[in-house]
């Protein structure tokens, strides 16, 4: 692949806060971003060069990105495959349709992973409701999941009777699930990976997560894991990456179970996990992007220092707009707010990133600041970490 020169215009599908920080990094290498999203008001097309208000499939937008563009990229797995297929005929599509399709459906996901090898949580696939009769009773109490469209907990129900799956199942419009064994966990670990089209890899540090509420809600890097689990995880992640061809961004969680690790799940992109590379990584996952898409090297993943990265969500803005100083009054405090035009609860409105030379110092620091945030909201911390 010719490599493509700053200056040229980068295509975007998706005006998340994902595609935000893309087009930001993308911005300070020296390229142009245009936008495809269907919101008048979206945080990447608040900062792209230009934004195409128009949905993922309409075909003169589509055109328009093929004929200006020299790459294309995506900042959410939902993006129709036939979108991007389409814009594959006219230039350089990362990740492409037949890679990101495997991680839209559950079902394809997991029997993916086994097939390269990687332990998962004991599940069936629930696609009738004469499959949740036939539920093995040792894979209760489990989580039943929509097997497509589902993130940050929605479309999971926990389930602990049979009648309760086939509740669950009903209540999820009887669509295709699967329903995968509780298990429990030591803690949720996730790596991320860039794999370039002449097939360099570079994964970033392992990151240590904590959830609330099905939301990712803390990031700790480096993970409290052994180096050897860790190099484990990597190693992993980087299977996925080549038994997919994969050319881009992606990220692999696991579980931590018995001091072995389960894979959970693939993002076919940056993911919330890797936010902290931004600050406290030589090169982030979203300039990774870039230099995928536009065929150039990969950089350097090395981490400058430990690092925690704690999600702001809306429920913080109940009292009206956050006092920030209680971030930036730490000079190794690093805040990142999104542009949002709404706060709502469970919305994720930003983040932050303490760095430090030592990492409970940086996790002490991360949780006073999210005490004082919390308590000008009048809430309580909904997690006990960091």
């Amino acid at each position: 692949m010719k490599a493509v020169a700053p200056g040229a215009w980068l295509g975007l599908l998706g005006g998340g806060q994902l595609g935000r920080m893309f087009t930001m990094a993308a911005q300070g290498m020296g390229y142009r971003v245009v936008v495809v999203d269907p919101s008048d008001h979206s945080p990447a097309g608040s900062v792209a060069d230009d934004h195409l208000r128009a949905d993922y499939l309409d075909e003169k937008a589509l055109d328009e990105l093929a004929r200006r563009c020299a790459a294309v990229t995506t900042e959410f797995e939902n993006v129709p495959a036939e979108a991007l297929r389409r814009l594959a005929q006219h230039c350089v599509v990362s990740p492409a349709a037949d890679s990101v399709a495997v991680a839209q459906d559950r079902i394809r996901e997991k029997r993916f992973l086994a097939g390269v090898g990687l332990a998962t949580a004991p599940f069936a696939v629930i696609e009738r409701e004469a499959d949740v009769d036939a539920v093995d009773a040792t894979l209760l109490p489990g989580i039943l999941k929509r097997a497509r469209f589902g993130y940050d907990g929605k479309g999971q129900i926990r389930v602990a009777t049979i009648d309760e799956v086939r509740a669950a199942f009903s209540s999820l419009g009887a669509e295709p699930c699967v329903l995968e064994r509780r298990l429990a966990l030591d803690l949720e670990v996730s790596c991320v990976v860039a794999r370039g089209f002449d097939g360099e890899v570079r994964t970033f540090p392992v990151a240590e997560n904590a959830h609330s509420h099905g939301i990712l809600d803390v990031s700790i890097v480096p993970a409290g894991v052994s180096p050897e689990l860790a190099h484990r995880a990597r190693d992993a992640t980087v299977r996925v990456a080549e038994a997919l061809d994969y050319r881009g961004v992606l990220c692999v969680e696991y579980f931590v179970v018995a001091g072995g690790l389960v894979a959970n799940e693939i993002a076919p992109r940056p993911h919330n996990s890797g936010h902290y590379t931004i600050d406290g990584c030589v090169t982030s996952q979203f300039e990774q992007q870039a230099r995928v898409m536009c065929g150039l090297p990969l950089g350097d993943t090395a981490a400058h220092c430990p690092s925690v990265m704690v999600n702001l969500l809306g429920d913080l803005w109940g009292a009206g707009e956050p006092d920030w100083t209680h971030v930036l009054c730490h000079p190794r405090a690093k805040l990142h707010l999104y542009g949002k035009d709404a706060a709502r609860i469970g919305r994720k409105m930003g983040h932050y990133t303490v760095l430090d030379d030592d990492r409970d110092r940086a996790i002490a620091t991360a949780r006073a600041i999210r005490a004082r945030l919390h308590a000008d909201a009048n809430a309580e911390p909904e997690s006990q970490q960091p």
